[in-house]
């Protein structure tokens, strides 16, 4: 669907680091799937030389890596960098003086109430300069944790910086979680500091949350200050956010601290390459959320991977995700200040008050790289937008998508209707290693359907149940090779036995992930959902996305989801549905339905049952909750109400008659 042309492909950062390469180990590459096997052929040559390429700021000797002689789990085993120290906030605002007039950060927020900020790299620098003297002040050292239930505001990111800076932990929540859910995951990572706004900005209303602030506190014993951030300021939906609110109980403002504290230069701590940078969680939808320990060097140095080489983002770029800060992708976001990059924050609704608001921000603040999720995009052309119609987007080279499997027909909507001459990366990875497996990269042709490759130096492979290697065929993604990004660990798990049974234990040694995949002839890869949820009628394995590519694209859906329901020792496939407006779910359009999938996937993937519900659960990120949907039509309990960001669709869910008799053959 697109090919690079050859100035493209001389001009990136990615053809630069091959030709390094092929200068310094007189070797030859011919296409990316060469580099990619070199990479894992060669993976300590591989991340060394990046550390170089990138000009990361830090102290290194090698070895590159180093695996215990009695490790009998290379892959899990293996130390990177284990002689370096470096700072993840200094590599973020090593450009500041160069750049130090240009922007670093713009911000935008929700249409009534859109107002721009912009924070230049000196202005970056000076303020995170004063957030570090806070910091001391207040005891925080190394090692501290320091949390973040915010909006994905500038505050947010100069809080981050500041904390990293002198060797704490930084860890973040978006304020829609409600404060159960918020005292879940604070209350197991102890922060000795809450950074927090008056409320925040959504559809078109303001939201304060001080009463869930208050409640969250009384659940945080180790918290020694609450720093609170003016944002929406008091009044109605139309008053603009001059008049702060008050607070009902002690805090700290940031206006205090920058009134107390003169820029000033940053002593930067160097911390060991391993030393934990950030604590991430998972969804929880299945139990109470993990609590993910990410290291300083291993998210620098793949963020600067997959910023610099898969994505070709340069000093002077401008990048946006669509994000909150309770999602890995915030993380990936800022991580591109390294890259010498200007950051696009945006808080609000995707669609308030119009689909325009994203595309506005695009073409005015020319955005290179756009990113943003599967649904976004299904939804926009559901709803016939077209930027191609009104938005020249000149400056625009690659759109990524992530969040959910994005199908073959966003591919052709996106070449169609956003941008002709692009790179569209469907992008997948996780929490769980605060990056992607794959990816894609600015050389290599873009093909209907599929991810454009796997990650560098990361040794992807497809299994069957059985560890058998599979090619052209769907399996499990794993990975099975070490990689500097691995999580530390999980907070709490001493002896590391959660993490081993989360990740090692499925193929002994080796990464599982739980994505269901196939490696494409071309090298690209294929996504079907996670194996966790996948349909398994009559034994057959079968992916849930390709349900979703057949029935979504409909116009009398909106949304849909599909689970396996146990029956007479059996599976049968059970699909619900959202209807879009004026529609009502009739037979005729049950056996269109039904009809469609049989010819556009299998008889197999066909739904005995289709049931309409008013709303469709998801995650706080977008994704599908299916297997909490399972749980609720086998009577079981669903652990943890607050990682869905519609909890009360599940009600549509419960005691279905049409469920609760016995299939008959």
């Amino acid at each position: 669907m697109w090919m690079p042309d050859r100035a493209r492909v001389e001009n990136s950062l990615l053809y630069q680091f091959m030709a390094t390469i092929s200068k310094k180990q007189n070797t030859v590459f011919h296409d990316y799937n060469q580099l990619h096997q070199w990479s894992i052929e060669n993976s300590e040559t591989f991340w060394a030389m990046l550390w170089d390429f990138c000009k990361i700021q830090g102290d290194y000797s090698p070895p590159a890596s180093f695996c215990p002689p009695q490790s009998l789990t290379p892959a899990k085993d293996t130390q990177w960098f284990p002689h370096c120290r470096l700072n993840y906030a200094e590599n973020l605002l090593a450009h500041w003086r160069e750049q130090a007039a240009a922007d670093a950060i713009i911000f935008h927020s929700e249409g009534a109430h859109d107002h721009r900020r912009h924070l230049s790299w000196q202005q970056l620098y000076r303020q995170t300069s004063q957030l570090v003297q806070y910091l001391k002040n207040k005891g925080i050292r190394q090692g501290d944790v320091v949390a973040g239930y915010l909006p994905n505001i500038p505050e947010t990111v100069i809080a981050m910086l500041a904390t990293s800076a002198i060797g704490a932990i930084w860890t973040s929540t978006s304020p829609d979680f409600g404060s159960d859910s918020v005292i879940e995951r604070f209350g197991q990572t102890r922060p000795k500091l809450l950074f927090y706004a008056d409320g925040y900005i959504y559809n078109n209303k303001r939201h304060h949350y001080d009463d869930k602030v208050s409640a969250i506190c009384k659940q945080l014993p180790s918290l020694q200050d609450t720093v609170r951030i003016t944002y929406i300021g008091s009044g109605n939906n139309d008053t603009p956010p001059d008049k702060p609110r008050q607070s009902p109980y002690q805090h700290t403002t940031w206006q205090q601290i920058l009134a107390d504290h003169p820029p000033s230069t940053i002593v930067f701590e160097p911390v060991p390459f391993n030393h934990p940078l950030s604590i991430l969680y998972s969804s929880g939808t299945t139990g109470k959320p993990k609590c993910i320990v990410h290291s300083v060097g291993g998210t620098l140095l793949n963020h600067l991977k997959e910023h610099k080489l898969h994505c070709d983002v340069k000093a002077g770029d401008t990048v946006f995700y669509f994000t909150t800060c309770g999602w890995m992708m915030w993380n990936w976001l800022v991580s591109a200040l390294a890259s010498g990059a200007t950051i696009v924050l945006y808080d609000g609704s995707p669609f308030s008050p119009s689909a325009n608001i994203l595309w506005d921000i695009a073409e005015n603040e020319n955005i290179t790289l756009f990113g943003t999720s599967a649904k976004y995009l299904e939804t926009l052309e559901k709803r016939s937008f077209r930027p191609i119609d009104t938005y020249s987007l000149p400056h625009l080279r690659t759109l990524c998508s992530t969040g959910s499997v994005l199908s073959p027909e966003q591919f052709d909507y996106v070449y169609q209707s956003i941008r002709h001459d692009i790179q569209l990366a469907s992008i997948s990875g996780g929490t769980d290693i605060c990056g992607c497996f794959a990816i894609g990269n600015p050389i290599s042709p873009v093909y209907r359907g599929e991810c454009q490759g796997r990650a560098l130096a990361m040794d992807v492979q497809v299994y069957d149940s059985d560890g058998i290697q599979l090619q052209e065929q769907q399996g499990e993604l794993v990975c099975t090779n070490s990689f500097p990004n691995q999580p530390v660990g999980f907070l709490g798990d001493n002896d590391g036995s959660r993490y081993h049974k989360a990740y090692w234990s499925e193929y002994p040694g080796v990464w599982h992930h739980g994505d269901y995949v196939a490696l494409s002839p071309t090298g690209g890869m294929t996504f079907s959902g996670r194996s966790d949820t996948v349909l398994n009628p009559g034994g057959i394995r079968l992916g849930t996305a390709e349900i979703y590519r057949q029935v979504n694209p409909l116009e009398a859906i909106q949304d849909s989801l599909v689970i396996g329901q146990k029956t007479d020792n059996d599976i049968r496939v059970v699909l619900f549905v959202q209807l879009a407006d004026g529609y009502t779910l009739t037979d005729q359009l049950k056996l269109q339905i039904q009809e469609r999938i049989r010819t556009g996937c299998s008889p197999r993937h066909t739904p005995e049952i289709i049931l309409e519900v008013p709303d469709i659960p998801r995650t706080k990120s977008g994704k599908l909750v299916e297997l909490a949907v399972k749980n609720i039509v086998h009577n079981q309990p669903v652990n943890n109400l607050g990682a869905i960001a519609n909890p009360h669709a599940l009600e549509a869910f419960k005691n279905r008659p049409e469920l609760l008799t016995t299939r008959t053959e």
